[in-house]
C-alpha cells in the first residue's frame, strides 16, 4: 500500500531527476548542425552567409546572420548558438538560412 508520504517522496526524486537531466552540461550544449542535415538542405542553411546560393534564395543579404536573427539564442559574441529552427542544435553566428527574421 502506498502512502501519500511515500508518493510525494517518490514523486520529488522523479522531478528532481529530471531538472538535474535538464540543466546537465551535456544538454545545454547541443551538437553543431551539419549543413547536409535534410532540414538545413532544405532551408538553405550555410555556416557562412557569403556561401549562400543566391539563385535560390535572392532575398538574402550578406548583413543577414545567426547572430542577428531574432532565432538565435546564442550570445552576442557566441561564435555558435542554439536555434530552436533546427531542435536546438548549434548554428554559426556567421551562418544564415531561409528562416532568418531580422532581430528587432
Amino acid at each position: 500500500m502506498t502512502t501519500r508520504r511515500t508518493f510525494l517522496k517518490g514523486i520529488s526524486s522523479i522531478v528532481t531527476a529530471t531538472v538535474a537531466g535538464i540543466e546537465s552540461p551535456a544538454n545545454a550544449q547541443a551538437g553543431k548542425l551539419d549543413e547536409n542535415d535534410p532540414q538545413a538542405v532544405s532551408l538553405g542553411y550555410k555556416h557562412d552567409t557569403t556561401k549562400v546560393d543566391k539563385a535560390r534564395f535572392p532575398k538574402h543579404e550578406a548583413r543577414q546572420k545567426c547572430s542577428n536573427c531574432q532565432l538565435f539564442q546564442g550570445k552576442a559574441r557566441d561564435a555558435w548558438g542554439p536555434c530552436p529552427i533546427y531542435g536546438g542544435k548549434q548554428v554559426a553566428a556567421n551562418g544564415w538560412c531561409n528562416s532568418y527574421v531580422k532581430m528587432a
